[in-house]
């Protein structure tokens, strides 16, 4: 490596964004003797294995070991576990989930293909003969079974692999049982197909028909010789596919779970806990109503339990609805202009917290995890807490200005904190507030240090993160002005964590000063907020252009030298900065944008933009494709490098033709960069090592700077 350039960009490939070798994925036992997790050997070692700690002791042993387990064999990965990858943006390899039974004395994961238990006490692990390639195996609550998905069919075997046997098969090849469909996994975060009973004895299994949904085909151009990847994409205005939901025994026999599926089509959560009856949450396909509703498992009945209505949408949380102990209904809502939680039909928090998701549902009080609301005292820009909430009040349970989470059963607390201050993230163990250990990260030291300055800009204070030139003195004059935004709908970039900031630090290190700002749409504040962005996208450029001119009076930018990049919805804003407001934006990097909204998913188009048939011009005016700027003088046109990946089946390349096929037809100059094999995710590491500086190279000369 000549030069901190490279060895950056290197090192950020090559350990996934610093992500390899630090611990994930945390359980932690009833009893409180165990913590299992995930990790890899080192900050470049793609293999996780299964450990356990001793809280008490800290003491840390493996579990299962994925080299041991292959005897050194390649990992085989079977197309249906490709795409479950890339629905949850997973890059790494070895043990990549694990479910466990009620007490966590038995781990199930899925491994080249095959069922592997592990004795959490013991230490050992074995492969269970059953037929493959596997998916999802989960040990039920008494851990005497494992229920796994192959092939489309749903299947149980005995934890010693005895009496394998088909629980619910697949009809026909458009059919499956157990797996979650594309929406759900890719929009809803529903990963899951099926849910033990708390008695281990039946099972809810969600059965997926996609014959209606509209078939795409993804070719390799780069091999011409290889088919194209026949995909089942629901686009927005098109069939989804249908989701029905069955109680089923182990031994094959079913019954219906019925609710009026014409009006409430999307199975978004399924709870089935020891506290109520199963529980399911049922969302209508404009997502402005849903219904929470009990499950009869005899006849298959459901009762309405709440209904939810909201004149724009309604947010799916992590964690809810659930039952409290007491069989109150648990729920985050949407409520005077605030995002509450409700135990029952009492809300449990105001407008000082803007609650997240439920982290962990105890006998005496609720984990949940926040960010300050817009009536807080202080504004806490890019923290999130963890808090413990029940009847007597709220308690903060996190310490210090950062990003934090936690898992949590019983006394024993998982607290995992990421802060400006160090790079990574610290993984406590905490027993009744008390610190007993600490989880070792083995992840790499970046090459870098992010200096990140969080404040706010404009009359709408919105959420910004600025970084100048590492050594950067006030006498070195105004710099090129280089916005580095997600800055659509549940993505938040602006946090109090080093790590997320690297990427943009390097780029300042290149002579920019780089903005990250979460506009109106970004999580994080309101309900408002994030709501305001219906059926107009282009508020979300306007307040990356208020953030930037409110900024340019504290901080040296130079507004005749301004760039955007991005990717996914990045992408697109990027896209839009330089074709709607050229006279603010000079060259954009344009990476896997959505550019015709009409060819995006249905659950995520919809929820924003409404039904294409019935709002024909709101998708025409947040087109790329279609807009007007398309169509100015060639003086106004502005530098665009597109990127995209010609593997992606979640952002198609389509989208990136259509731009620049029209971007040509406009006479419009730009640049098309296309990746061969790449999906959504960049995790080859040459592509993305390379991407960083391609990147560079055109924004320099865009701009002038070379």
């Amino acid at each position: 490596m000549t030069s901190q350039k490279l060895s950056f960009a290197r090192q950020h490939a090559r350990t996934q964004r610093f992500t390899l070798g630090a611990p994930r994925a945390f359980t932690v036992s009833p009893d409180g003797t165990r913590v299992v997790f995930l990790r890899s050997a080192s900050g470049t070692d793609r293999a996780n294995s299964l450990w356990v700690l001793d809280p008490g002791t800290g003491e840390e042993r493996i579990a299962a070991d994925p080299e041991a387990l292959l005897g050194g064999s390649a990992e085989k990965l079977s197309p249906q576990e490709r795409a479950r990858r890339e629905r949850v943006r997973e890059g790494s390899a070895g043990i990549v989930g694990y479910a466990v039974d009620d007490a966590a004395e038995l781990a199930a994961f899925a491994l080249s293909g095959k069922v592997y238990v592990a004795e959490l006490r013991a230490g050992t692990a074995r492969a269970l003969p059953v037929p493959g390639p596997v998916i999802d195996p989960r040990p039920s609550p008494d851990g005497r079974h494992i229920a796994y998905v192959t092939r489309g069919a749903l299947r149980v075997v005995g934890a010693a692999g005895d009496g394998d046997r088909a629980v619910a098969e697949p009809e026909d090849a458009h059919t499956s049982y157990g797996l979650a469909e594309f929406v759900a996994a890719e929009e809803m975060s529903r990963y899951r197909g099926f849910w033990w009973s708390p008695d281990s004895d039946r099972l809810l299994v969600a059965r997926a028909d996609d014959s209606t949904v509209q078939r795409w085909w993804i070719a390799d151009p780069a091999h011409p010789g290889n088919k194209p990847s026949e995909v089942g994409y629901p686009a927005a205005g098109t069939p989804n596919a249908e989701v029905r939901l069955f109680v089923m025994s182990l031994d094959g026999a079913r019954t219906e779970v019925v609710w009026d599926r014409t009006r409430f089509p999307y199975l978004a959560r399924v709870h089935w806990s020891s506290n109520g009856a199963p529980l399911i949450l049922v969302q209508a396909r404009d997502q402005r109503s849903q219904l929470h509703l009990a499950v009869d498992t005899e006849s298959g009945t459901t009762r309405t339990v709440h209904v939810d209505e909201d004149a724009v949408w309604l947010d799916l949380f992590d964690g809810v609805p659930a039952w409290a102990p007491d069989g109150r209904l648990v729920r985050i809502a949407d409520e005077g202009g605030a995002r509450v939680l409700s135990v029952g039909d009492r809300p449990l928090t105001g407008a000082q917290l803007h609650i997240q998701s439920v982290l962990d549902i105890g006998e005496s009080d609720i984990l949940v995890s926040a960010t300050a609301g817009e009536k807080a005292a202080d504004p806490e820009t890019g923290q999130s807490h963890v808090y413990r909430v029940n009847e007597l009040g709220v308690e903060r349970v996190s310490e210090g200005v950062g990003v934090h989470s936690a898992v949590r059963s019983g006394g024993v607390t998982v607290l995992l904190s990421a802060s400006l201050e160090h790079p990574g993230t610290v993984v406590r163990v905490l027993r009744d507030g008390r610190r007993t250990a600490t989880v070792a990260s083995h992840a790499q030291e970046p090459v870098l240090t992010a200096r990140v300055q969080l404040t706010e800009g404009g009359a709408q204070r919105i959420p910004c993160a600025v970084l100048l030139p590492s050594g950067y003195k006030e006498s070195d004059g105004p710099l090129p002005v280089l916005m580095d935004p997600y800055g659509g709908p549940h993505g938040r970039r602006v946090v109090a964590a080093h790590n997320a900031h690297l990427t943009s630090q390097w780029f300042a290190d290149q002579g920019f000063a780089v903005i990250v700002a979460d506009g109106r749409g970004a999580p994080g504040r309101s309900p408002g907020w994030e709501k305001a962005i219906r059926d107009d996208f282009a508020l979300t450029l306007d307040d990356q252009i208020e953030a930037l001119h409110s900024l340019a009076g504290r901080f040296p930018l130079d507004l005749s030298k301004v760039a955007m990049r991005g990717w996914s919805y990045g992408g697109y804003l990027s896209a839009l900065a330089v074709l709607r407001r050229p006279d603010v934006f000079h060259a954009a990097v344009v990476g896997a944008p959505v550019t015709d909204w009409r060819l995006y998913d249905t659950h995520y188009t919809e929820r924003y933009l409404g039904d294409p048939a019935a709002q024909p011009e709101v998708y025409a005016y947040n087109s790329l494709v279609t807009d007007e700027g398309l169509s100015r003088p060639a003086e106004e046109a502005r530098p665009m490098m597109i990127v995209h990946g010609l593997a992606d089946d979640n952002v198609v390349v389509a989208h990136a033709l259509r731009l620049s096929s029209a971007l040509l037809s406009a006479g419009r100059p730009h640049e098309v960069l296309p990746l061969s094999g790449v999906t959504h995710m960049t995790p080859q590491e040459q592509v993305a090592e390379n991407l960083l500086l391609l990147q560079v190279d055109f924004l320099r000369r865009s701009l002038g700077l070379s």
